[in-house]
């Protein structure tokens, strides 16, 4: 019965959603005031059904309800609660749900928190949304139904895929669909607005808070998918541009460039055609990794779906989204009008070089990705575009990138001074110059290991001295530095964070793929090898029984010295049910670096096949990403990015600032990396 609700629940949620997707716009172009009214409860609605829809999958897999399909294809009865409910979305039928449950999320919070938005314009918001919405209920009810019977019920199910049986799946997923999906509000927003004709810096004030909320998330969903793929699949890489991480990549470069550019259009009413698009452009990039992940025309560890007709049915809706919001922007673009204008050296031109090279990044990691499919689609012969080609052409242009980081915000807006601003940053450059010498003297071969540690210092060094420039350190009274600092918005503190963050993700990344150490080599009990400076020790082979596994672990000991520092016990998995073994790793985090050991098969000798890496501040990587996190948290958190945020008041006499009235003198709130 359980089941039937959830199934009928999903139903009511498609009805609703096609509801909310004629009535408020259709209110909207008539002027019914009760029509657009409808939108928000439909929008709430919607989401309780999705909720419910939801709950009744969840439970089907933690009573092992094995009447359902999807329960028996993914769960089993002695596999752990957590992984009971993770299994929910570890496969394709319950990630969509999931994907449109997060979907009538951002729709029921703009119901409840868009109460200082225009009627017409939230109506359209949320329209547009449910228009999204019913194209994936229609898929998920046609295609991919989770609440699908079978009978006879078998006794048991088949388990998850093991590799999936991990609490980053429980983390993961969500994240980045938060993400993902999050950006569909930008979109509907974008449409929204052209449908309206009203596109203007209020626009970009309302859409900012909603595009950093979702950006935060895929930030911390991509670099939770990192670190899982990470220790997990026992390969010791964290990024393997795999397509599907590049297509959870490409959002975040284009969602990125969306920040930056809503920041120009609310200070100076400008680029609104450009901001418009990248709103665009950044949901399509979302809508085509989910056609990546679930059409089978990529294989991945990554991918969910092979199914021929569900590939046709999710490129059918980015046809139709993608064209017909691109439709929609060339008929109302040139309409629009240009806005303030600025000169090239000054706040503006720098945000608008920081678009040009993050929006021809996700140009070339698409291209990347969609060559070898295109390129097998005409010729029938395959190919592989890796890591060479990427981090060669996207390193080269994002590093040009990161030399400007710094300088965007020392220049003033409207008219900047370069020469000032980089005097300015003198310290900066000084401590850059002295890290980049400090690894090339004593290797004097390293000249790129040296030039990426000097621009990583050079990042983070240029967000420490542009904060310490804000709050006037060392050139005030330190009472009056603190209380400037604790004054400071949250805006200011976010770009900070933000920019340090990046500064601390480069110097993660050449740390470790300049100094990883790595061996891989059979060893037996007693044996001792040398690595990163430790010692590590194969003590003996300990066999376990999980749930709904066996294993062999192999007990190390590391020393350093001749004294024991830790021990570590990666182990090799076997799931009887798939009869499927996996690789479990072992991890030991010295300050931000960590020794890595992934344990393979066992010979007849007794020897067990070992990798074991040294990997020098790893852990910066995804520090970092949490760090630039944190800085788009204390964005959001800023009042005056809050949606409805009040605007100052204005002395006597004043013209009367409302949502449709934008005050040019008024002070425009910055965003995390502005």
């Amino acid at each position: 019965m359980v089941v039937e609700i959830g199934h009928f629940a999903l139903v009511l949620a498609f009805a609703l959603a096609l509801v909310q997707s004629v009535a408020p716009i259709w209110g909207s172009r008539t002027g019914d005031i009760r029509l657009m009214a409808t939108a928000a409860p439909s929008a709430l609605g919607q989401l309780l059904f999705v909720a419910i829809a939801a709950a009744a999958l969840v439970h089907a897999h933690v009573v092992s309800d094995f009447s359902v399909v999807n329960v028996v294809e993914n769960s089993h009865s002695l596999k752990p609660l957590l992984y009971k409910i993770t299994g929910v979305w570890g496969n394709h039928e319950g990630s969509m749900l999931l994907w449109v449950l997060i979907l009538a999320l951002f729709g029921g919070l703009v119901a409840l928190f868009g109460a200082n938005l225009p009627a017409s314009l939230k109506a359209n918001v949320l329209a547009v949304q449910a228009w999204i919405a019913s194209a994936f209920y229609l898929f998920i009810l046609c295609t991919s139904n989770p609440f699908a019977r079978i009978s006879p019920a078998p006794l048991e199910g088949n388990d998850l895929n093991p590799v999936l049986q991990d609490i980053g799946l429980a983390i993961h997923p969500p994240l980045l669909y938060l993400g993902y999906v999050g950006f569909s509000i930008a979109f509907s927003f974008a449409v929204a607005a052209l449908i309206d004709g009203r596109i203007d810096a209020a626009w970009a004030r309302w859409v900012r808070p909603w595009s950093l909320a979702a950006w935060i998330f895929l930030t911390l969903g991509i670099a939770m998918g990192s670190y899982w793929a990470y220790y997990e699949l026992g390969w010791g890489g964290w990024w393997f541009w795999d397509p599907v991480e590049n297509a959870s990549f490409m959002p975040w470069l284009a969602g990125t460039a969306l920040l930056h550019s809503a920041v120009v259009m609310e200070k100076r009413d400008a680029l609104k055609i450009w901001t418009i698009l990248l709103a665009i452009l950044t949901f399509s990039l979302s809508l085509l990794g989910t056609f990546l992940v679930r059409s089978g025309v990529l294989t991945s560890v990554h991918a969910f779906a092979t199914d021929p007709e569900r590939g046709v049915f999710i490129l059918g809706i980015l046809c139709l989204f993608i064209g017909g919001s691109l439709t929609l922007f060339a008929w109302r673009a040139p309409g629009l009008k240009p806005g303030g204008l600025f000169a090239p050296i000054s706040r503006e031109g720098a945000l608008v070089f920081n678009n040009l090279f993050l929006t021809v990044g996700c140009a070339i990691v698409l291209v990347g990705t969609l060559y070898p499919l295109l390129y097998e689609m005409a010729t029938g012969a395959k190919i592989t575009v890796g890591p060479p080609f990427f981090n060669l052409v996207f390193g080269a242009f994002i590093a040009v990138l990161l030399v400007a980081v710094p300088l965007g915000p020392m220049l003033a807006w409207k008219r900047g001074d370069l020469l000032a601003a980089a005097e300015r940053l003198w310290l900066a450059l000084a401590l850059a110059a002295i890290a980049a010498a400090a690894v090339w003297w004593p290797s004097t071969g390293a000249i790129l290991t040296a030039l990426g540690v000097g621009l990583a210092v050079w990042v983070m060094a240029g967000a420490v001295v542009e904060w310490a420039a804000r709050i006037k350190l060392f050139r005030a009274p330190l009472a009056d530095s603190l209380s400037r600092a604790r004054g400071l918005p949250g805006a200011a503190w976010g770009m900070t964070f933000a920019h340090f963050g990046i500064g601390m993700v480069i110097l993660g990344i050449v740390s470790e793929t300049s100094w990883n150490e790595e061996r891989i080599l059979a060893m037996k009990p007693g044996e001792v090898v040398t690595i990163g400076g430790y010692q590590v020790k194969l003590d003996g082979m300990i066999p376990r029984q999980g749930e709904n596994f066996s294993e062999e672990a192999a007990h190390f000991s590391i020393r350093r010295g001749g004294v024991q520092v830790t021990f570590l016990e990666p182990s090799r998995r076997m799931f009887a049910t798939r009869r499927t073994a996996t690789s479990e790793t072992a991890i030991a985090t010295f300050g931000f670096s960590q020794l890595y050991i992934a344990l393979g098969e066992t010979d007849k000798t007794g020897a067990s096949a070992v990798r074991l890496y040294w990997k020098p501040l790893v852990t910066l990587i995804w520090l970092g990403a949490v760090v630039m996190a944190f800085g788009g948290l204390c964005s959001l958190l800023d009042r005056r990015l809050r949606v409805g945020a009040p605007v100052p008041a204005r002395k006597a006499g004043s013209k009367h600032v409302g949502p449709g009235n934008i005050d040019p003198g008024a002070p425009a709130a910055p965003v995390a990396a502005e």
